[in-house]
């Protein structure tokens, strides 16, 4: 279907889409950071895993991390590599399927590694001549991070996640190939620096026992104001310092950063108190889980963003509204935001940059009708990747 680019008008809401244009523009920023550090960049699933666009990410990327078995199938069935795989836990039920969809597996704790590494010993020695064994990691915490957030930082005192130095023997055990170190999140390149440098003191002396060393995801290389060059000078030192070691990184958010957009409707305006809320045919429980989770305010197409309390002090005639989620979940709004004309039932509201991370995290609390999920093309026509229906919310229950 062509669509008009500034109105979307024959777009169905809810719905996602991903502009094709702006993830090949992403995507090319990565493929060129990668070739000039001489690093493999691979696609984190748990950021992004709208299958049916990997043939546009086989034009630029190799391999994807998973961090369970549903990821690591995804990854060998649909994207056509098998995945690099990490989790905090492995079970008996699913890791042998998880072998058989890994290039990679990191052990988060010495017990998960004498646990599981059996099972990986033998399957490599099962293996045909040219067939693809599968190399062990062990997930260190370098027990530094510059996230703010503690929700998301996995370095906080008391994490669950990775072997701290002080816990490593002298000699690595039989089978570990590697190093997995992840301890960002929509960070800069100096603060890649700053964890390098606390990397190589504490890990140091066990980097010459390893083959590859996966620096995680968290980098956002295609933000507008993140230093490329920086990002690719650090990395290339880091191979000069160890130029035995393969290095990796597994963004996210940095392949998905700014591709796409919710696209919703007003279906109703309130007042309670002075306070206006448009309410409208998305959740943000339901369809925007970090804005609640983090929390902070997305951008909205051709409205200001104010400060939340604002709202409560808008002045006569101002276009000042919360919106509101369709959920039955009290706190389920955000505000505020000035828009330069009154709302009315039916205008459509353009939530920025919501595609990664919002995408996979989406629920059907309430049975709510989920947002189809389309692809706006290069030629301006829209395709729908995916509709939902009525059967994938009762599917899911029993």
């Amino acid at each position: 279907m062509q669509t008009d680019r500034l109105t979307f008008e024959g777009v169905e809401t809810p719905c996602y889409v991903l502009e094709e244009d702006l993830l090949r523009r992403n995507l090319c920023l990565i493929s060129r950071v990668a070739e000039q550090a001489g690093v493999e960049i691979i696609l984190a699933f748990k950021a992004f895993a709208l299958w049916k666009t990997f043939p546009v990410f086989r034009e630029y990327i190799r391999h994807t991390t998973a961090s369970s078995l549903y990821e690591a199938r995804l990854a060998a069935e649909e994207f056509g590599s098998r995945a690099h795989t990490y989790s905090p836990a492995y079970t008996e039920r699913d890791f042998a399927g998880i072998l058989a969809c890994s290039s990679h597996v990191t052990f988060n704790s010495f017990t998960q590694y004498e646990r599981f590494y059996p099972q990986v010993k033998a399957y490599n020695a099962g293996r045909g001549k040219g067939e693809e064994t599968v190399s062990c990691g062990l997930r260190i915490n370098p027990e530094y991070s510059e996230i703010e957030v503690e929700l998301y930082n996995p370095c906080a005192p008391g994490s669950r996640f990775g072997v701290l130095a002080s816990q490593l023997p002298e000699r690595l055990p039989e089978g570990i190939d590697g190093f997995h170190c992840h301890c960002h999140c929509e960070s800069s390149a100096e603060a890649l620096e700053h964890t390098l440098q606390h990397v190589e003191d504490k890990f140091g002396p066990w980097l010459s026992q390893v083959k590859w060393l996966n620096l995680g995801g968290g980098h956002l290389m295609t933000r507008s104001d993140y230093d490329t060059e920086r990002l690719v000078r650090l990395l290339k030192e880091l191979k000069a310092r160890h130029p035995h070691l393969s290095v990796i990184l597994e963004p996210g958010s940095a392949f998905a950063w700014q591709t796409g957009f919710l696209l919703a409707s007003v279906v109703d305006i309130v007042e309670n108190k002075g306070i206006r809320t448009a309410v409208l045919d998305v959740s943000f429980t339901c369809h925007m889980p970090d804005c609640l989770e983090m929390p902070y305010q997305p951008a909205v197409r051709h409205a200001q963003t104010l400060d939340s309390d604002y709202v409560r002090c808008a002045h006569p005639g101002e276009h000042v509204y919360r919106l509101g989620g369709n959920s039955c979940l009290s706190g389920d709004f955000m505000g505020t935001w000035r828009f330069d004309h009154e709302l009315q039932v039916g205008e459509r509201i353009v939530f920025e940059d919501m595609i990664h991370y919002t995408t996979v995290k989406t629920n059907m609390f309430n049975g709510i009708h989920h947002p189809s999920i389309a692809i706006l093309r290069t030629d301006g026509c829209v395709d729908y990747l995916r509709r939902y229906t009525y059967e994938d919310y009762r599917d899911r229950m029993c």
